[in-house]
């Protein structure tokens, strides 16, 4: 067997992005029948994407999905905007939607079907697009800390993109969410501690939790269940946030969901009311625990879905990481931003 010349794949990661890196790792050492360290079984083969086609062969008349440029001092991207028939009842709310690595915003709005919730629910969707210049595999910088702060990097110019959006719209300024899968959903637990003034709660689909890497060797450590320790403070005021992840996830360890859960309720009061349930859901079994203020503000709903490898839970046809046969994730986490109290966060919103 020819040696593994671990010089040549650190420098092949000091040149690539974490998922460029992610990929050719997980090459290098198939090809030597090795895998990778932490407990798991190596990364799962990336899907697909599906061929650029209509998100939706039904959209219903009167409504519109457009793409555009945001542009701010913080930097640019691309982003697609569905605005749903029903808006002329009154607009309740705005989701921003961030994909995963490898996927596209149109990719994303398929396997979610966001859409279709939105024109049940009357929101704003917004899918931004990550571009390949700044991340080979189009997955946002979770792991840079240049992209962990507020007032510069991707944070920034997605949460100046949704506040234009919203103004454009008319989306109450408490009603702006975000929602992510995988490299999304770390740069939505991001957002919620960069900007929670901006962002009223989010959603988690198999994340990770905030500053949870810093680097790519930490990024793949984080991945593999070995996340730093950068929980927030008790006593502030926590992000609500639902956190669905899969128990046969070996993509993002599920410790990682925990952590996201357990970083949220650290932020919040000393004394909370704790609720477990089990059920099933179509052809998966999950646990939950919803974890309530004693003013009765819902700050975690947590799913654990059993079976459910590294894929949106309850997705759709058509999309990339999707899996059909669990709970809707989509729909659990429409009803848990909608039942947020409709209260203005103190502090100015830009």
């Amino acid at each position: 067997m020819k040696p593994l010349d671990m010089g040549a794949l650190r420098r092949a990661m000091d040149g690539l992005r974490l998922e460029g890196a992610s990929d050719l790792v997980q090459r290098t050492l198939a090809r030597h029948g090795l895998t990778m360290p932490g407990g798991q079984a190596g990364f799962e083969p990336p899907f697909t994407a599906p061929s650029a086609a209509p998100v939706s062969d039904s959209m219903p008349s009167g409504a519109s999905f457009k793409a555009d440029r945001f542009t701010c001092a913080a930097g640019s991207r691309e982003y697609m905007t569905y605005v749903p028939a029903s808006a002329p009842q009154g607009i309740r709310g705005m989701v921003l939607m961030l994909h995963g690595c490898t996927q596209t915003h149109a990719d994303f709005a398929r396997g979610t079907g966001m859409n279709a919730l939105a024109e049940e629910h009357r929101l704003i969707v917004v899918y931004p697009q990550q571009c390949r210049g700044e991340n080979a595999q189009s997955c946002w910088n979770w792991f840079s800390p240049g992209d962990q702060r507020p007032g510069r990097g991707e944070p920034e110019i997605l949460a100046q993109m949704v506040l234009d959006v919203a103004a454009r719209h008319r989306v109450p300024q408490d009603r702006i969410f975000v929602a992510g899968l995988s490299a999304g959903a770390a740069m939505a637990v991001i957002l919620g501690q960069t900007h929670p003034r901006v962002f009223a709660a989010v959603g988690a689909h198999s994340g990770l939790p905030f500053g949870a890497a810093r680097d790519v060797p930490s990024a793949f450590a984080a991945m593999g269940g070995g996340a730093a320790d950068a929980s927030a403070r008790r006593g502030s005021v926590p992000t609500p946030t639902i956190v669905f992840h899969g128990s046969a996830d070996r993509t993002v360890h599920p410790s990682n969901g925990e952590r996201i859960a357990a970083d949220t309720l650290a932020a919040g009061p000393e004394q909370t009311v704790l609720d477990q349930t089990t059920g099933k859901a179509g052809k998966r079994a999950y646990r939950r625990e919803i974890t309530t203020a004693l003013d009765g503000r819902v700050l975690l709903d947590h799913w654990v879905v059993e079976g459910l490898g590294h894929a949106w839970s309850g997705g759709r046809p058509g999309g990339s990481y999707t899996d059909l046969q669990g709970p809707d994730a989509s729909a659990e986490m429409v009803r848990f931003f909608l039942g947020q109290p409709g209260t203005e966060r103190p502090g100015p919103r830009r």
